[in-house]
């Protein structure tokens, strides 16, 4: 078997790359495409003794690295950035090939954030401190220690991006990482370990290891030298996670799923809020944060309802590469019948479906909006993880609220209005770890993401993503007891 794979063009590096060099592995695993389910490649496929390896090269990298002063660690991970920009069209169209996410958003907004995540990181560790503070006299100082080897573990739908998110602000910290990308989605994390090799990251500090959770994945959560995990993914696997992670009392941080709602009032701009609405069909649906829940206040239920169907239905899907494509194809055959499944549950229960409810050719799943659904229901309660979405009505800001908070999860709302303060009102009231209000999927670094409930543990970003990869320490000295004064 070759060690590399061609994808559009691009070669990517099929071993796992562990303390600055290539590794293989006994077996494999095959990577399809899911534009069109061709087979990729052969991808090395870890277990045990690779997680071992890795962790063993993250431990003895770690000194060297949690030493580095923070200047020197800023400027490499501004070298890496460097690195991402110079290779975005790379990056983008073998990410596109490798999950079939929008090619034009992988050009213009995902890869381009891949580096900005470096940059902020960087730029946000020679900024981070706290102000010393007297206590009867005493002097408190708080520092961020790194805290050790860390294990992240990142999901299929936005795999560099989410990745990179995470691989930032650990390096930034000082600590080592072993990175494990989603099976589904494996290529650009090894290209990232070519990019950070040639920025100049020392050998062991960022290593990428390929494979099956249940293979590799719990072997790098239950290893004792392991100091952080952050995973992104389902609340099973989170579950399975922090279970293993248990017997050695490793900090997590789960950025997990979710079932959010877009509430629309009826004093809403009616235009904006349908285009919110559409707008959660964005990656096939394939978002944490999508708000597949639309709440459409009374009034106005069956206007916004002709508006977002005459609007949906005007989407173009298709091979994701062609710059006209609004939606592409789900990332795999499993989760085209998971989708589907619930879809087709839905319907036998009593749900209609006014758009879509049906597959296309292919890994393609019509974009989708159920209605005569049931509060209990399981397409309203559970995470469907596709571009299916729900639309039920309320008769005001009490109900409305009601029905937004009765799920388990908790990751994100959206609110539609013309009110500012039914907005402040009702934001309030929301159980969620993200709220917008008039806007959708305006992120920005420096603000806590994360999710309440069962849509997650910690929150990342700024000063927290600091706060969950360092160790803090404060330290308090009094102001007597020098022997002599070194002034």
């Amino acid at each position: 078997m070759s060690d590399n794979i061609t994808v559009a063009g691009v070669s990517v590096d099929t071993r796992h790359w562990i303390g600055g060099r290539r590794v293989a592995s006994a077996g494999t695993f095959t990577d399809h495409s899911p534009i069109d389910g061709r087979a990729l490649g052969e991808i090395a496929r870890g277990g045990p003794a690779e997680a071992e390896a890795a962790v063993a090269a993250a431990r003895e990298a770690f000194p060297g690295w949690a030493a580095t002063s923070r200047a020197e660690r800023a400027r490499i991970l501004h070298a890496i950035a460097d690195g991402v920009e110079k290779r975005i069209e790379e990056l983008a169209i073998v990410e596109t090939t490798d999950n079939g996410a929008l090619l034009r958003s992988h050009r213009r907004g995902v890869m381009p954030r891949v580096a900005h995540n470096f940059r902020f990181f960087a730029d946000w560790l020679l900024g981070l401190g706290h102000e010393d503070f007297d206590t009867r006299g005493h002097t408190n100082h708080v520092s961020w220690d790194p805290a050790g080897p860390c294990v992240l573990i990142t999901p299929w739908n936005a795999p560099l991006m989410l990745a990179t998110w995470k691989v930032a602000p650990a390096l930034a910290a000082g600590d080592t990482v072993v990175l494990k990308p989603a099976e589904w989605s494996p290529l650009t994390g090894s290209l990232l370990a070519d990019i950070a090799a040639e920025a100049g990251l020392p050998a062991g500090v960022l290593n990428v290891v390929q494979g099956y959770g249940s293979e590799i994945g719990d072997a790098l959560t239950s290893h004792p030298d392991v100091r952080r995990i952050s995973f992104t993914g389902s609340v099973p696997t989170a579950r399975r996670i922090a279970e293993s992670a248990a017997a050695n009392l490793t900090p997590l941080s789960l950025e997990l799923g979710g079932k959010s709602p877009l509430l629309v009032f009826a004093d809403a701009d009616l235009d904006l809020a349908v285009d919110l609405a559409v707008e959660q069909y964005d990656n096939a649906g394939q978002v944490c944060l999508a708000a597949t829940r639309l709440l459409v206040e009374e009034p106005v239920a069956e206007e916004f309802t002709r508006r977002f169907v005459e609007k949906a239905t005007a989407l173009r899907q298709g091979d994701p590469r062609d710059e006209g494509t609004d939606i592409g194809p789900t990332i795999h055959p499993r989760q085209l019948e998971k989708i589907d499944g619930f879809v087709q549950r839905a319907v036998a229960a009593g749900a209609r479906a006014v758009v879509g409810g049906h597959r296309e050719e292919g890994q393609y799943y019509a974009p989708t909006l159920l209605t005569e659904v049931a509060q209990d229901s399981e397409i309203v309660q559970e995470e469907v993880f596709g571009p299916v979405l729900t639309l039920q009505t309320f008769a005001g800001e009490d109900e409305a609220v009601r029905l937004a908070n009765d799920t388990r999860f908790g990751l994100a709302a959206t609110v539609a209005t013309g009110d500012r303060e039914r907005a402040e009102r009702v934001t309030a009231r929301l159980v969620a770890g993200t709220v917008w209000v008039n806007c959708f999927f305006v992120r920005d670094l420096q603000a806590p993401f994360g999710g309440s409930r069962q849509s997650g543990v910690g929150r990342e970003g700024g000063t927290w993503s600091f706060d969950f990869y360092c160790d803090l320490k404060n330290t308090v000295t009094a102001p007597k007891g020098w022997k002599r004064d070194h002034g």
